[in-house]
């Protein structure tokens, strides 16, 4: 006995009532199973997964080669002084900025991600922390440091080392490249004796006689490197980037405009 079919079940009944034909069912696609290899090629295989990418060889180099390179730069580069003083300064950060620059680029120094402005804040916080205490109870020695460090340069030329240049290349290279693997006082201290060579050996004749200078200048610079690898640690490369920034303007650039008033 054949079963009843319903009118609505009839596919000949919903046609020439014109209803829609009722959808088939969606095909489920059937895996194929992969295809055996040979013995040999699956330890290939094996092999090639387990094997860790290629790297760029200078990816993972010591920073501490270019350190020694710079610091050995800041003596050697010292007949500059006093004649062309500002070619020194541009020499030292300039080598300090390529070695942070391409260990940026093609090494394994940190990377500046999408920051916010917390940390950032934070950055500008921690500059007018230390610079306004030096500011208020050192201003007349900061003055006359200012006037031996950047003696016979202009205005632009002293803003550019202070805002773009110096915090560029030791920012990429102490707290991006030498950091990445390192406690943040021991880069502080490096960074802090960096600052020393470069800075003391333009006014080592009048040590003698600027002696409050000398100790106030050694005290900051310390102070300023420590600060900046903390804040590094603490809230990002960008945020001690901004910290150094701040300080320079603070400590330096405004010490510097006031001579001129």
């Amino acid at each position: 006995m054949s079963p009843t079919i319903r009118p609505d079940d009839d596919p000949a009944w919903r046609a020439r009532r014109g209803f829609e034909p009722t959808p088939a069912e969606p095909e489920i696609p059937v895996e194929q199973p992969e295809p055996e290899l040979p013995p040999f090629l699956e330890t290939v295989r094996d092999e090639a997964e387990a094997r860790p990418p290629v790297a760029y060889r200078g990816a993972t180099s010591d920073p501490t080669f270019g350190y020694l390179i710079a610091l050995a730069l800041t003596i050697g580069l010292m007949p500059l002084i006093p004649g062309n003083t500002d070619l020194r300064y541009t020499l030292l950060w300039g080598v300090m900025a390529t070695f942070g620059v391409l260990a940026w680029l093609l090494g394994n120094g940190t990377r500046i991600g999408q920051e916010t402005p917390e940390n950032l804040g934070w950055g500008i916080v921690f500059g007018v922390m230390i610079g306004a205490p030096f500011l208020a109870f050192g201003g007349s020695t900061l003055n006359t440091a200012v006037g031996l460090l950047f003696e016979n340069l202009s205005p632009g030329t002293v803003l550019a080392y202070l805002v773009f240049v110096m915090p560029m290349a030791e920012t990429l290279f102490f707290r991006g490249t030498l950091q990445a693997n390192r406690p943040f006082w021991l880069v502080g201290l490096a960074s802090a004796l960096w600052s020393v060579l470069v800075f003391f050996p333009v006014f080592w004749s009048e040590i003698g006689r600027f002696p409050a200078v000398a100790l106030v200048i050694g005290t900051a610079l310390f102070m300023m490197n420590v600060i900046y690898s903390y804040v590094c640690r603490r809230n990002g490369l960008a945020s001690a980037w901004l910290c150094q920034i701040v300080v320079n303007l603070v400590l330096v650039f405004l010490p510097y405009l006031s001579q001129g008033s």
